[in-house]
């Protein structure tokens, strides 16, 4: 006994099997994730480390090196890749794609604390192990703004209200604040003074470590009462600190304001974040590798209104840039090519059937197919996302195939004046092999692609399940429900419809003259193999001439622009700001479908940036409201940044699809690496390879990481001469780097 005859026999079976797919597939549905594209991102972790003051000769040595040693013995990396700059080290390590994140950041943490003990112990904090790329693009924007408070006032409460309620938002790997202005106290030594007060640098430092203390006091007991002491030393207010006592005998006593002042200012005074030219504070997120987006995206907003509730009146805050708004408008216009696919086939099934009873039956049996697919997705940990849902549209042909053939052949035995049951019972009979088949030929097609391997298997793996599990499904359904439902819906003594006698002569000679031309085809057996060989011959020819451009996917019009401006190695943050705003009063002038003009001078992630550095984002209005296209706007605006010789300014669109991590879509898409043992080696093959690439007319911006042309003023030290004045290298070396590095001595309250 078949599927077909059970169902048929017992209706009300087959009506529980589907009706329990359909659940189990709803069910899965509300899990379900949603995305742009399948999650493809590799699990990367970044190791940041802050030296303030430290050129990159003393970062690479001191700092990157034994981290990277150490971090190389873990097991599953796939690449390390670190940056070495003037106060700060960023390592980058990317894991195989099928390791596990939170293993992978527990495996580098552990490398890193027994490589901390060989590490100088002046660092700013220990190393920072995140879960996210170094260059990972923040997906949501939230600038901050007022026009009562001073740009430390706006940071301040964007770090100590704001931040706190966003950052524990799941899937956010940690809060970006450009702009970044804290609080700091700022000492300022007139040299003279303290040498002609017989002082050194190192003296201002004891002093402030014996007067800016607060210690543990213990407590009091009584008799019926205990009193916690607590012994107040910590120094809070610019006052204070001018009257802290640097040393005192007999004669005087000789305090900070006599040998310079203290002002209360931020700590890092050279980097910005302006939008329109005004100087505000931003707030990004940045996700974990793998992370949902969307869902990242919505708590953010839920929140935001929740904030908004208790923002104080002169605070303003503006949403700027959201990657995850493109992302819904693909899904939507996705979902929508469903729902018309959907009336396609509806409409196609009443031409050929002229029967309406018949042509809404697919509204039956593909959403049981369709739906129970979503309980798969949710096993398999699959997402929502272009790929899967392009799956989904396709499948709605494919799982209406096996449908058809059973309403078809049991519908001709119908016409021939059998009996509506008994032509059930034998028209799916007779195709019940053909249906297994060619579900299971279907399936086959596209399920080895679940055993591709590397970033093209993942990427497709997701879109090949669907479509397979749509197909057995609807399998399943064309022998169960179909023919049960044919014989509740189709009846032996309906009356045609007018329509179909009109329209039936059209059909009758459509199938004599496909007869007719089937039979005088095979007739001339040989000009179906000259087809094939040619048809053969063609798609060999297009593949192998590279006629046809190939790429991962088109750039898409995100109406966001982004552009990296580099100066000369030594150039200052004043010369840098005064080239940003040249840029970004360009694009003010001369781009009027720009809704967000953002520039960012000096980005640091936690410490001080390259002063030499600045990058800004284009916010565009909707294609739909602009002439111009996101690529012209890119070309024509690269041509103009490339007239202005202050710097080196390239315009980039973000990849729609990037195998190299979160950060990759907002890099250059062809990157050339260049490797040796021997800096001294790169250092002499590196120009002249950059300046044959800067020649090739296929590419339109070029930058190189790696810079050995950084003004450097070396202190060398006359040892004997330095020992006959009683003085060491240590204090020399202590002495300048209290002078010039911006290193913090230590902390003090406030507020």
């Amino acid at each position: 006994m078949s599927l077909s005859s059970v169902s048929i026999k017992r209706p009300v079976l087959a009506t529980v099997l589907s009706v329990t797919i359909v659940i189990f597939g709803i069910v899965g549905y509300r899990y379900l994730g949603v995305r742009d594209f399948p999650s493809v991102d590799p699990p990367i972790i970044n190791v940041s480390t802050s030296y303030s003051g430290a050129n990159s000769d003393v970062i690479e040595s001191q700092i990157t090196e034994p981290l990277e040693k150490a971090i190389n013995g873990v097991q599953g990396i796939r690449n390390i890749s670190s940056q070495s700059s003037v106060g700060s080290s960023n390592i980058t390590v990317e894991f195989e794609l099928d390791a596990d994140l939170e293993t992978a950041a527990n495996d580098v943490r552990d490398k890193v604390s027994q490589a901390a003990r060989q590490l100088p112990q002046d660092i700013n904090a220990p190393p920072v192990v995140t879960k996210a790329d170094a260059n990972a693009d923040n997906i949501v924007m939230l600038i901050v703004s007022s026009n009562t408070r001073n740009i430390m006032q706006i940071n301040d409460y964007s770090e100590n209200e704001l931040q706190e309620a966003l950052q524990t938002i799941p899937g956010v790997s940690s809060i970006n604040i450009l702009g970044q202005r804290q609080y700091a106290m700022r000492l300022w030594i007139d040299p003279n003074k303290l040498t002609a007060l017989g002082l050194a640098a190192t003296d201002l430092r004891n002093a402030l470590a014996q007067e800016n203390v607060e210690l543990p006091a213990g407590k009091l007991e009584g008799n019926n009462t205990e009193v916690t002491i607590r012994a107040i030393g910590k120094l809070r207010t610019e006052e204070d600190f001018n009257n802290m006592i640097i040393r005192s005998d007999s004669n005087r006593v000789i305090r900070l304001r006599d040998i310079g002042y203290a002002i209360l200012g931020s700590t890092n005074e050279q980097t910005a974040l302006k939008e329109d030219g005004i100087p505000k504070v931003g707030i990004g997120l940045v996700p974990q590798p793998g992370a949902n987006y969307v869902e990242i995206a919505d708590e953010f907003y839920r929140r935001l209104e929740q904030i908004k509730k208790d923002v104080p009146p002169d605070i303003q805050l503006k949403v700027t840039n959201d990657t995850t708004r493109f992302i819904t408008q693909s899904i939507e216009e996705v979902e929508e090519t469903l729902i018309i696919s959907f009336i396609l086939v509806v409409i196609i099934i009443y031409l050929f059937f002229r029967d309406w009873l018949i042509a809404f039956r697919p509204l039956i049996d593909i959403p049981v197919s369709l739906v129970g697919t979503f309980f798969i997705m949710w096993m398999f940990g699959f997402s929502i996302n272009i790929l899967t849902l392009l799956g989904i549209v396709l499948a709605t042909g494919l799982v209406v195939d096996d449908g058809i053939v059973v309403t078809e052949n049991i519908f001709k035995k119908i016409e021939e004046g059998m009996p509506v049951r008994k032509a059930a019972f034998e028209g799916s009979a007779e195709i019940l092999f053909a249906v297994i088949s060619t579900s299971v030929t279907l399936a086959a097609v596209f399920l080895p692609i679940v055993f591709m391997q590397g970033f093209t298997g993942r990427l497709f793996r997701e879109f090949a399940v669907v479509v397979a599990c749509a197909v057995l499904i609807s399998a399943f359904v064309s022998l169960s429900l179909t023919p049960m439902l044919s014989v509740k819906m189709i009846r032996k003594d309906q009356k045609k419809s007018n329509f179909y006698l009109k329209t039936e002569p059209f059909f009758e000679k459509m199938t004599s003259g496909y007869t007719e031309t089937l039979i005088n085809f095979m007739k001339r057996k040989w000009v179906a193999i000259a087809i094939l060989v040619v048809s053969v011959g063609i798609a060999v020819g297009l593949t192998t001439s590279k006629a046809i451009p190939s790429e991962l996917a088109p750039l898409d019009d995100r109406s966001m622009l982004r552009y990296n401006a580099t100066a000369s190695e030594g150039a200052t943050y004043e010369y840098m700001t005064r080239y940003m705003d040249k840029v970004a009063q360009l694009i003010e002038d001369s781009i009027p479908e720009a809704n967000v003009n953002l520039e960012i001078i000096s980005p640091g992630r936690g410490g001080a940036g390259s002063a030499n550095s600045g990058f800004g984002r284009i916010g565009l209005v909707q294609p739909g409201e602009r002439e111009r296209s996101q690529q012209e706007i890119a070309d024509w605006l690269n041509g103009k940044l490339a007239k202005m010789p202050d710097a080196r300014a390239i315009v980039s669109q973000e990849q729609t699809i990037s195998g190299g991590g979160s950060g990759a879509r907002n890099a250059l898409p062809v990157q050339y690496v260049i490797q040796n043992q021997d800096f001294e080696k790169i250092q002499k093959v590196l120009p002249d390879f950059f300046a044959d690439v800067q020649k090739s007319p296929i590419f339109q911006g070029t930058d190189v990481n790696l810079k050995f042309t950084k003004p450097e003023l070396r202190v060398t030290t006359d040892r004997d001469r330095a020992r006959d004045l009683g003085v060491s290298v240590a204090d020399i070396a202590q002495t300048l780097q209290l002078y010039y590095s911006g290193g913090r001595l230590d902390y003090f309250l406030m507020n």
